[in-house]
């Protein structure tokens, strides 16, 4: 399967997936093997992979691996050990829309199909390669239309991760900075090291770097300082959830981002792929928002930096309201949330919703 630069967010081969590791990036890098539905629910719950299009893909294969494994059963059988992988992968992380997406999908398919057994599982297998290739090329049409957005040499701020390790390749916001480089329209790129999981620091950093994108590193509270010296000239970043509205759930200190944005007069742009789009949620107050350990605050690489009694709330992500966002970037272009454009011309003749 193709993937961008020397690394494989995830690869299925020889009967398993195999997973890169990014809590252990960007010192070491190294690849977790998933055999079993329950091995791909853990890799996501442990944030092994982590971004809301790569998690989809990732719960993909697993429904496929769960096919195969089942395939001896009876047809009745198989059917409720699918049921019970849909159910052990969706309890994994609550927020990112993609992995409901990707298992509605697989249910969908299994219950049309007029397979069981071995046929089944290899049906199931080829929809997943196939939402991994699906992936990839909707990622590069995000990132011309992002690049077009752009004027010559800019120099973009990007919160988080999602590149190439946040998908199955290529990259939505980090899509938009690959295609704008490519163009001439990206010229350097800040990257806030987001807290408390770093993605920022230790993996945006490392893709662009290993793609020789000039990139500059700051701490998360240094985003407003660099708009204020005029060195930003457009925010675009990644969503896990965008509501029917167009609020955005995305890592949390996204809103931060939008806000500090609006205030400079910097435009703000959020890549994302419809399956992103949950148009079942009418707006950002009724996305869950995953709160994790707080060991991940009160630690930075095992080391403890606060004291263990103190109370700590860690939410993993946060809304932006549709009203801060200049433009949603998809696979079938630009929507101007900010100027009152809806999402619902998007899914004319599409399945995607």
């Amino acid at each position: 399967m193709e993937s961008d630069g020397n690394f494989h967010t995830l690869e299925y081969r020889d009967g398993a997936l195999h997973l890169i590791d990014q809590r252990r990036l960007p010192g070491e890098e190294s690849y977790i093997e998933c055999r079993t539905e329950a091995e791909v629910a853990d890799a996501i719950r442990t944030m092994v992979i982590r971004g809301a299009p790569a998690i989809g893909v990732a719960a993909s294969y697993g429904m496929a691996i769960a096919a195969a494994r089942s395939a001896e059963m009876s047809p009745s059988d198989q059917a409720a050990a699918l049921d019970a992988a849909a159910e052990q992968l969706a309890a994994t992380r609550p927020t990112a829309v993609n992995l409901f997406w990707a298992i509605k999908r697989f249910r969908a398919a299994a219950r049309e199909s007029g397979s069981t057994g071995k046929a089944l599982a290899e049906e199931l297998l080829e929809l997943a390669h196939e939402t991994h290739r699906e992936d990839i090329a909707i990622c590069r049409r995000i990132g011309d239309h992002g690049a077009a957005l752009l004027p010559p040499g800019s120099s973009i701020l990007t919160h988080c991760n999602a590149g190439a390790l946040a998908t199955a390749g290529y990259g939505t916001a980090t899509g938009v900075i690959r295609s704008g480089f490519r163009d001439g329209k990206v010229s350097r790129v800040f990257v806030d090291e987001t807290r408390p999981f770093l993605q920022g620091a230790r993996l945006t950093a490392w893709e662009l770097s290993r793609d020789d994108i000039p990139v500059v590193l700051i701490t998360d509270n240094m985003a407003a300082y660099c708009m204020h010296l005029g060195r930003i000239g457009a925010v675009v970043v990644g969503a896990d959830r965008v509501a029917a509205n167009g609020d955005v759930a995305n890592k949390i200190g996204t809103y931060g981002v939008a806000i500090l944005a609006r205030e400079h007069k910097i435009p703000f742009y959020v890549a994302a792929p419809l399956s992103t789009i949950d148009m079942d949620t009418p707006s950002g107050a009724g996305i869950p928002i995953e709160e994790r350990s707080p060991e991940e605050v009160r630690r930075v690489g095992g080391e403890l930096i606060a004291p263990e009694e103190v109370e700590v709330f860690n939410p993993a992500f946060d809304v932006t309201p549709a009203a801060l966002v200049d433009g949603l970037i998809t696979e079938r272009g630009v929507v101007r949330l900010a100027e009152g454009e809806s999402l619902s011309p998007l899914f004319e003749g599409s399945s995607a919703s």
